[in-house]
């Protein structure tokens, strides 16, 4: 399908979603709603890994204020949230790559990536506050990413913090030159794209599934995801047979 708001593009293993609402890449209803579809569509795709980035001065200044007024208020978080619900039951490994601000609500789709790169110039903050609300994917997500103490102080103080300091935090796996931006984006990709995809996915789906259990139910899930799905794929047989034959694996991709 067309998009108005958006880029989307397949290659080299990548489903590549671009943000393209200048110039700050607003999210407003129409435009969220294309997000929530073109993740869906990106999901079924024959590629191990899904990046999000963006066109213009910023990744995303956040959610139209006028969203949020009584009429649309309701709307808006509904479409909102299915952002978040699309992305969480991804299994592909999913790449926010940020050069520039990613305030607000597009503070919160990189939270609710995988893995995030980020330019020197990046800024990542949840303002909310200051207009007399909070954020509430950040408000789920911050706690279990940066820890409670400092997540409470960003959402509290409505502070914008940059890109070294989000990695001090543990919300950005690299920060690289804004200068190179494209080029690093691209080198870190390919950390994954020689992967199996399938592997890829089961692999996130195992780690997922062992978050916020104990010990013994944890390994009880990962175990049956590793003996029952993992084990019965084209692509682990494979990679083993090519380790003990001393060849590169040659991914199917099942």
């Amino acid at each position: 399908m067309g998009y108005e708001c958006l880029k989307v593009a397949s290659q080299d293993g990548v489903s590549r979603i671009t943000l393209n609402r200048p110039p700050l890449n607003v999210l407003n209803i129409a435009m969220m709603q294309e997000l929530v579809q073109a993740l869906k569509a990106a999901a079924k795709e024959d590629t191990g890994v899904i990046l999000i980035n963006a066109e213009g001065r910023a990744f995303s200044a956040g959610v139209d204020v006028g969203d949020h007024k009584p009429d649309k208020v309701a709307d808006m978080v509904a479409v909102f949230d299915r952002i978040f619900h699309t992305i969480d039951a991804i299994d592909k490994p999913v790449v926010a790559a940020v050069n520039g601000a990613a305030l607000g609500g597009g503070c919160e789709l990189v939270l609710a990536c995988d893995l995030v790169v980020a330019s020197e110039r990046a800024k990542l903050g949840q303002p909310e506050i200051a207009v007399g609300v909070f954020p509430p994917v950040a408000a789920y997500l911050l706690p279990r990413l940066a820890g409670y103490v400092p997540a409470m102080e960003l959402i509290l103080s409505g502070e914008t913090i940059d890109a070294r300091r989000a990695y001090e935090l543990g919300l950005v796996n690299k920060v690289v030159p804004a200068g190179n931006f494209e080029a690093e984006v691209e080198s870190f990709l390919t950390k994954f794209t020689d992967k199996s995809p399938v592997v890829l996915a089961l692999t996130k789906k195992a780690v997922k599934a062992g978050l916020n259990r104990d010990f013994r139910s944890g390994m009880e899930v990962i175990d049956r995801i590793y003996l029952d799905e993992l084990m019965r794929t084209a692509d682990a047989v494979e990679g083993l047979n090519a380790f003990l034959e001393k060849r590169k694996p040659v991914w199917q991709g099942r």
